[in-house]
């Protein structure tokens, strides 16, 4: 089991970007494929500059996974970078059982163990103004729980996707279809929010790894214990 070390964070409030409360979570059914930019592997789009501001959003990540026993139970996480590409420190991971960030600017929705039903699987909510000055990089992975243990790969997921959704409005920005589907993939860098000259930016990566959730945390410099 993977041990993570747990912080106290403090509670998030996205109320004063026309959203909902963290303690009544948004819901985002999937609109039309259409509805926002479709992205293609490394095809950066801008998201919010000083002159077009755009604070709180939703990162939704959804696939489908085999049916089939073992069930299939994936995850999204997301890791707070600094300029190294290194967690800025151990708390500074978001996942299933660390549902926000230290500086209360990340909050995860929930786990859904299945990936049944339509819409987004699962979803993670952003609020820029409060990230952390630290903070560059926000890199969104999704991880097969127990993979190895199971022998289970992405090699039989399918439709998986990340995409961005402005909350003060509902709409979607930008979608991007994961294609990067073999036996050998554990995990998947689906996509990262960047800061660059005031400007944040989303790079859809789109690559998977062999690494296990445990080999994603010591990539970008988490201390665990297996």
């Amino acid at each position: 089991m993977l041990d993570i070390p747990v912080s106290e964070t403090p509670a998030m409030d996205f109320s004063g970007a026309g959203s909902l409360p963290a303690s009544a979570p948004q819901t985002h059914p999937t609109p039309p494929r259409t509805s926002g930019v479709p992205l293609k592997k490394g095809e950066k789009l801008s998201i919010s500059k000083p002159d077009a501001p755009l604070d709180s959003l939703t990162v939704g990540l959804g696939w489908d996974a085999p049916g089939g026993e073992p069930p299939y139970d994936l995850d999204a996480e997301v890791f707070l970078l600094g300029d190294n590409d290194k967690v800025v420190g151990d708390s500074w991971f978001v996942y299933y059982n660390q549902a926000a960030s230290p500086d209360g600017a990340v909050l995860h929705e929930g786990d859904s163990r299945d990936g049944a039903g339509g819409g987004d699987d699962e979803a993670i909510r952003v609020r820029l103004s409060r990230l952390s000055p630290q903070v560059k990089k926000l890199a969104f992975v999704v991880t097969i729980n127990e993979a190895r243990a199971r022998a289970q790969s992405f090699g039989a997921v399918k439709n998986a996707y990340i995409r961005i959704i402005d909350d003060a409005s509902g709409r979607e920005l930008a979608r991007f279809n994961l294609t990067d589907y073999y036996s050998t993939v554990y995990s998947m860098v689906a996509g990262e929010l960047y800061l660059r000259n005031g400007e944040w930016k989303f790079n859809p990566v789109g690559d998977g790894t062999a690494d296990d959730l445990a080999g994603l945390c010591r990539r970008y410099g988490v201390n665990v214990s297996d």
